[in-house]
């Protein structure tokens, strides 16, 4: 069956008008590229897309098209650094079709997050996501005509196969990065046969995609850690790094050159098993007896090992070629707040893991005018960890909870406000936290209320926010559509229909009036309409008649206001224009039905 595979010709699927043959939800190389170059164009001061490097065939003329290596920076660049960095890349094995479109979509879901998701809003002001979604463009072109092309597209590297069915010439470019190159204290870490799957190359680095990286990463992150292997990044080291791979349901952390753990093997082993929580997966040192297999010269091993990075591999999923209902119901849900969650943690990552996650953060209400008293509350949890390989994270009860105002509590000059145990004592690993927040002053627009807690070895957790909009005034009003212009035979009637929203913070009732500037026409409307409890809605329907006098060209214009009757300054009006004329049936049919919700703006949108 999998020989088969491997001669399959790509077929596209009925209607599928982009994505990979067969695999319409995996965009081709092109197709992501141009995505998050229109989302740079779209938002360009929370996106940039930069090049990095060429690959192989672009710096060596006459081998096939190559292609650039792009990095997507997410952050608010108006909001000055510095800042926090998480570098997340995917696609440096081609065949592995679900890494590159869960960067893409991870950058989609921040960026078009920002002002609508609080998490998102917070993260890019505050962080720095550096997104490299292709690693191996070259290798990912092969892997697109549905081959199981794995290495870079090195012709030169002393393999005489050229099969177009599998990569036998190239280089592993996981098994192509400076440290540790071709040190593996184990069997068959990586290759010196040029046409293995696991070739390592011609030397450290010989690559240029590797190259392209490895001088990424160094400008991105200091050197943290000492020059021997057993030397500790520090606690308080920053900077994460996440290398999407596929498949085996895993996540993984250095070392995997040898099997002893890694200096920080217990705070790697913390932030894998946090990731675990949320994907599921089983959770383990890659190089040590009984995870996966040794290897030497990858990302995360010379991440970790030369700059003292927190660096992981996801391995997704449980195929190469993933059936797309299989990544966009399981990969993608559960991936995503994992790597969101990544994000969260790239100030501290050996630290912050440790602490408990402030979750189910609410305010109430979510939409007030300043002064108002507001509620806010949240869940305090030490114990969202789990690893599948039998260890269990120790937990503690929560000693402390706080709430900061648009800015997390690291950010210079931000003051924190305390919180409560609502049961009246801290004594617990899961505790529901509240506070009573000072509104008075604040100024009309939306704020962010970030929570954060801490257990009772001082370890703080990831925050989690809530917007809550400050309004002008407690009353509001707002319509579907404000100017309507169609025509009307003589001696027959127009109907209009609108949605009123109640944009207020406290039920209301609408007085509505209208006038009519053409004599001879009738109006008819509802003297008023509600009550109507905040963010409720409902259809106000205008009748005009037109009179049997009325001949081809005559024009009517009729203004219909409505009032709240409590505030009068609250208004809103529409403008019908009429002119007499031959309908069409689509304008006969002109009655609009309720759709739209107003919902509070709350969580995720």
């Amino acid at each position: 069956e999998r020989t088969a595979s491997l001669y399959q010709q790509p077929v596209f699927a009925a209607g599928q008008t982009g994505g990979i043959a067969g695999y319409p939800c995996y965009r081709t190389v092109e197709e992501t590229y141009t995505a998050l170059a229109a989302l740079a164009t779209a938002q360009p001061d929370l996106a940039q897309w930069i090049t990095i490097g060429g690959s192989w065939n672009q710096l060596n003329p006459g081998n096939g098209d190559g292609h650039d290596l792009r990095v997507l920076v997410l952050t608010n660049r108006t909001i000055p650094g510095p800042k926090p960095r998480f570098f997340l890349m995917g696609a440096i094995h081609a065949r592995e079709m679900t890494t590159a479109e869960l960067a893409a979509r991870f950058a989609e879901a921040l960026v078009n997050g920002y002002g609508h998701h609080p998490d998102a809003t917070w993260l890019l002001d505050y962080t720095e996501v550096h997104i490299l979604p292709i690693t191996n463009p070259d290798g990912r072109k092969w892997a697109e005509q549905l081959l199981y092309w794995r290495k870079n597209t090195n012709r030169n590297d002393g393999c005489s196969n050229a099969s177009p069915f599998i990569s036998y010439y190239g280089v592993d470019l996981n098994r192509n990065s400076g440290f540790k190159w071709g040190q593996c204290e184990g069997q068959n870490c990586s290759s010196t046969a040029a046409c293995r799957d696991t070739f390592r190359g011609s030397g450290p680095a010989s690559e240029p995609e590797t190259q392209a990286v490895e001088s990424y990463i160094r400008s991105l992150f200091p050197d943290q850690r000492g020059p021997d292997d057993d030397d500790p990044a520090p606690d308080d080291a920053s900077g994460l790094l996440i290398s999407l791979h596929s498949y085996s349901e895993l996540v993984l952390f250095p070392w995997g050159w040898r099997a002893t753990p890694s200096p920080n093997h217990d705070q790697l082993q913390t932030l894998g098993n946090k990731f675990g929580y949320f994907n599921g997966y089983r959770v383990c040192q890659s190089g040590a007896p009984g995870c996966i297999y040794m290897t030497d010269g990858t990302t995360d091993d010379w991440a970790y090992g030369e700059l003292g990075v927190a660096a992981f591999t996801f391995e997704l999923g449980t195929a190469f070629f993933e059936a797309c209902s299989y990544f966009e119901e399981t990969i993608v849900r559960d991936n995503l707040p994992a790597l969101r969650y990544a994000a969260k943690s790239a100030r501290r990552p050996y630290q912050t893991p440790a602490g408990p996650d402030s979750i189910e953060v609410t305010a109430t209400p979510a939409r007030i005018v300043s002064g108002m008293p507001l509620t806010l509350t949240a869940l305090a949890d030490d114990t969202r960890y789990r690893s599948n390989n039998g260890i269990d994270e120790p937990t503690q009860p929560i000693a402390v909870a706080r709430y900061t105002l648009d800015a997390p509590s690291w950010v210079t000059g931000t003051q924190t406000f305390v919180m409560t145990a609502i049961d009246g004592l801290f004594d617990g690993p899961v505790e529901e936290v509240g506070a009573t927040v000072e509104t008075t002053d604040w100024p009309v627009g939306r704020r962010l209320l970030l929570v954060e807690s801490q257990d009772t070895t001082g370890q703080w957790g990831a925050p989690s926010s809530v917007f809550v909009d400050v309004l002008a005034s407690p009353y509001g009003v707002s319509l579907s559509r404000t100017n309507i212009t169609s025509t009307v035979a003589a001696n027959s009637a127009y109907t209009a229909t609108v949605v009123v929203s109640n944009t207020g913070i406290v039920s209301d009732t609408f007085a509505i009036t209208s006038a009519l500037d053409a004599p001879g026409w009738g109006i008819e409307t509802p003297a008023q309409l509600g009550p109507l409890p905040a963010l409720g809605n409902t259809l106000l329907v205008v009748r005009i008649e037109a009179p049997v006098s009325a001949i081809v060209g005559d024009q009517a214009s009729a203004e219909i206001t409505i009032t709240s009757m409590t505030d009068p300054a609250t208004t809103a009006a529409i403008t019908v224009a009429l002119v007499i004329g031959q309908p069409t049936a689509e304008e006969e049919a002109d009655e609009p039905v309720l759709t739209r919700l107003h919902l509070p703006l709350v969580g995720s949108p």
